[in-house]
């Protein structure tokens, strides 16, 4: 069994690497309000970087187990493949820090893939270091990764009995939407019953992740460290950056639920707390 990277990869170490014969890199540029970056990608990206589409590759369709419900595992397993993807690779991914490069490294490392890191501070913290970016596209290369499932994730049924057994879940989303302010992309307002709240971005500044002792202290603020911890989000993607966050400080490994909100609160037989209403 290959060893575990470790989850952050400094820019200069990757600049450093690049051109190594085991090395994947994947660009998962992605964002909230356009959706997949391909455009940013096909303008400039990393030398050798393979665009990964979140939306396509990294989740299936939208419906009723939310907006970036978990893919088939041979369709993900398939992606990895014609991204280059080996069971012997070392593989590197990033965005722009939006948690897009996080869900790629939690979904790599659950499907069996343990070498795989997220460079930390993202593409502008590789500019910062002196990289340069081409619009150069990679000679195809193919993989031989498989997967049999996911693991390290927990379903909306499993959730409330993992809520039963003292589990900590942990709200990834914006405070306001945590406490119920109306949110267009919600189904309800408001959060799972016994939720705590931390948003995914005060664990990072000028978008690196914070030092590790200033991750343990918000991290344990919110109780993690105590019990075992299951996070969420509104779909699934930004929560994974918490979960990154937790093996950076040494606090992992934690669960995802990858339905998250969108799932949840779109059935209206499951409770909601919404402190700002009924």
């Amino acid at each position: 069994m290959p060893e575990t990277s470790p989850p952050l990869v400094h820019p200069g170490h990757l600049i450093r690497q690049l051109g190594s014969p085991d090395l994947v890199v994947l660009d998962v540029r992605w964002s909230l309000e356009r959706g997949a970056e391909r455009q940013a990608h096909l303008a400039g990206h990393i030398p050798g970087a393979e665009f990964v589409d979140l939306d396509l590759e990294l989740a299936g369709p939208a419906g009723a187990r939310g907006r970036h419900p978990l893919p088939p595992v041979e369709s993900f397993a398939a992606s990895m493949r014609r991204h280059g993807v080996r069971a012997s690779s070392r593989v590197v991914v990033y965005d722009e820090v939006t948690g897009a490069a996080a869900r790629a490294w939690w979904m790599l490392r659950a499907a069996g893939h343990p070498r795989v890191a997220v460079l930390d501070g993202g593409l502008q913290a590789y500019l910062e270091a002196g990289g340069r970016l081409t619009r150069e596209l990679p000679e195809p290369r193919s993989g031989d990764f498989q997967a049999r499932g996911f693991e390290g994730w927990v379903g909306a049924d499993g959730l409330e009995t993992c809520r039963d057994r003292g589990t900590l879940v942990v709200d990834a989303r914006a405070r306001a939407r945590y406490l119920g302010q109306p949110n267009p992309l919600d189904p309800r307002p408001g959060h799972l019953p016994g939720a705590v709240s931390l948003p995914w971005t005060e664990l990072f500044e000028e978008g690196r992740l914070r030092p590790q002792a200033d991750l343990r202290r918000l991290l344990g603020e919110s109780g993690a460290g105590e019990s075992p911890v299951v996070v969420y989000c509104g779909s699934g993607v930004t929560s994974c950056a918490v979960l990154l966050a937790l093996e950076v400080a040494g606090m992992g490994p934690g669960r995802l639920y990858p339905g998250s909100w969108s799932e949840w609160a779109a059935d209206p037989g499951r409770p909601v707390q919404n402190p700002m209403g009924a």
